[in-house]
């Protein structure tokens, strides 16, 4: 859960073969950057360790679960097969990172999270009945390399595509939906998944679908290639400010709602903080910048 110096999709990077990429940004790091250029930095240059949450690991083992659940025949994903599930999604985090147990003071206080994980789970039932689906892949990474020599990459939670072709791609959200203000910026990291396979297997989905646990919503849209090159514009001039925050030492906050939620307000300077010394130009290239892994 906490910041580590080698993300999943680091690891699963594929080398480029004869192309000379810019870099690498994923729809979560393009997302911080626009949320706050200074929490870019944080997470992607400095590689600030962040505390788990409680709702952070809940929406982690949730997950688990969910994808789990699709490796049991059809006629067994029911909810108490998936709440069968829960236990050892638990364990397995627990044990993988034994520093999140500390999140729970008592065994009651553990209890109450569990329950809080099962009414989720008991909330996805009602929004979509998974013996009638059978997904195509499931926490599939991607990748693809634009025009631009900009390298996208991240990991899809679950494609669907149907006997006459048509892909749908859904994302998992522990969260509650946002208000319509903010309805595409939710949809846009949906949008450079599209735009990856589109990229890559030459076929624009036909539904993007988020799936918001919460509070049992469901926001759906149905891009088109005119959305998906608006996609690719605006994540390159994403790119852009990111180089020119790079070359000047320029991260500035952008305080709003979300600081709430934020680990860093005692480095901010929006808070009266101070950021820790930027590391050296080629370090700090380097690390927005990882090479694909072998």
């Amino acid at each position: 859960m906490s910041t580590t110096s080698v993300s999943p999709a680091e690891e699963l990077s594929t080398p480029v073969d004869g192309v000379d990429v810019l870099g690498a940004l994923s729809p979560s790091r393009a997302g911080d950057f626009l949320a706050c250029p200074l929490l870019y930095r944080f997470r992607t240059i400095d590689k600030l360790p962040e505390p788990p949450s409680v709702d952070a690991v809940r929406g982690t083992v949730v997950h688990k679960v969910l994808e789990e659940l699709f490796d049991l025949p059809a006629a067994d994903r029911t909810v108490v097969r998936a709440h069968d599930l829960l236990r050892p999604a638990w364990d397995g985090l627990r044990e993988a990172e034994p520093e999140i147990a500390e999140l729970f003071g008592e065994a009651d206080e553990l209890g109450r999270w569990l329950a809080s994980c099962r009414d989720v789970i008991e909330r996805y039932f009602t929004l979509e009945d998974p013996t009638r689906l059978e997904p195509a892949e499931r926490e599939l990474y991607v990748e693809a390399v634009l025009d631009s020599k900009l390298l996208l990459r991240g990991f899809i939670d679950r494609l669907d595509i149907a006997p006459t072709g048509e892909v749908r791609i859904v994302d998992y959200k522990s969260g509650r939906s946002p208000g319509e203000m903010f309805e595409a910026k939710a949809l846009f990291q949906l949008k450079i998944y599209a735009l990856v396979l589109w990229r890559t297997r030459g076929v624009v989905p036909t539904m993007l679908q988020l799936i918001y646990l919460g509070n049992g919503e469901i926001l759906r849209y149905q891009p088109d290639e005119g959305d998906l090159r608006a996609t690719e514009r605006k994540v390159e001039a994403i790119w852009e400010a990111i180089r020119r925050a790079q070359e000047s030492g320029d991260w500035r906050p952008n305080p709003g709602r979300l600081c709430a939620w934020c680990s860093h307000q005692s480095l901010c300077p929006a808070f009266g903080g101070t950021p820790p010394p930027l590391p050296s130009a080629t370090a700090a290239l380097a690390s927005a910048n990882p090479a694909p892994a072998p």
